[in-house]
């Protein structure tokens, strides 16, 4: 009789496991670094240690990397997100995509979701980029102004140097003016409360700052609580800075991954 109960209990035990793995194979995760970024990027560990709990990951070389410097607007980034997912669909059959991101890659996961086009949950870790904040609008108000008098003057694909700004330190960066402004645009793409707002559906979204972060005062309340709300939805405040959050966020990402049924 004992015998007979440890051997089902061992075949639950048995089933749960294959099921959970099943359910794992079944998830893609489009994984996006931050800005000026270049290989190996800054998520790649994470990314590994997403492949390693049974997800399909792809890592793409976004437009704003280091080498590519805005080489494509905003919007077109976006399609590319779309791409690396409908990838992951086709190589690997997976029923359910979460678009994640690092910094920028964060600010694009929003965007992404804003757009209306299909993914199943979010993760925002160290959200950055902020063109609408008093710091980005002084600091490059003369190539933000620059790029926008280029497009109203029809000059708008002609490319110039214009200064961008990441984590307090300047760089310039040579693309066309549209290009530029798309992703500097006060009101644009990149004005993280606005898509969060503009995320028309609820779906489970894992935010994920750093108590050194100079976003951390403020993402809690402008960004993660202008989503609609979803029981699932986690925010979560941890040591470390800005770089640090993907580097040590992989078993409590991969949790809350489980906690869906992903």
């Amino acid at each position: 009789m004992i015998k007979t109960i440890r051997a089902l209990i061992a075949a639950a035990l048995c089933l749960l496991f294959f099921s959970a793995q099943a359910a794992e194979g079944n998830v893609g995760i489009v994984l996006l670094h931050g800005k000026w970024d270049r290989q190996p990027t800054s998520v790649m560990k994470l990314a590994g240690q997403l492949e390693d709990a049974g997800y399909k990951v792809a890592t793409p070389m976004m437009p704003w990397s280091f080498q590519r410097q805005y080489d494509v607007p905003y919007a077109k980034a976006l399609v590319e997100i779309e791409a690396a997912a409908q990838s992951l669909r086709d190589r690997y059959r997976v029923s359910q995509i979460v678009i994640a991101g690092q910094s920028i890659g964060a600010n694009a996961a929003l965007a992404y979701a804003a757009s209306g086009r299909l993914v199943d949950a979010i993760v925002v870790l160290a959200p950055g980029h902020t063109p609408q904040s008093n710091v980005f609008r002084k600091r490059l108000e003369p190539s933000v102004t620059k790029a926008k008098e280029m497009i109203d003057s029809g000059a708008g694909s002609d490319s110039a140097s214009f200064d961008d700004l990441n984590q307090g330190q300047l760089r310039s960066v040579r693309t066309s003016a549209e290009a530029y402004f798309s992703y500097l645009d006060p009101e644009g793409l990149g004005n993280m409360p606005k898509t969060a707002a503009a995320i028309a559906t609820p779906i489970p979204i894992f935010m994920a700052v750093g108590a050194g972060d100079p976003i951390a005062a403020v993402a809690e309340e402008s960004i993660f609580k202008h989503a609609p709300k979803h029981d699932k939805s986690v925010y979560m405040s941890m040591s470390g800075g800005h770089m640090e959050v993907p580097n040590v966020i992989g078993s409590a990402l991969v949790d809350w991954l489980r906690s869906l049924g992903f």
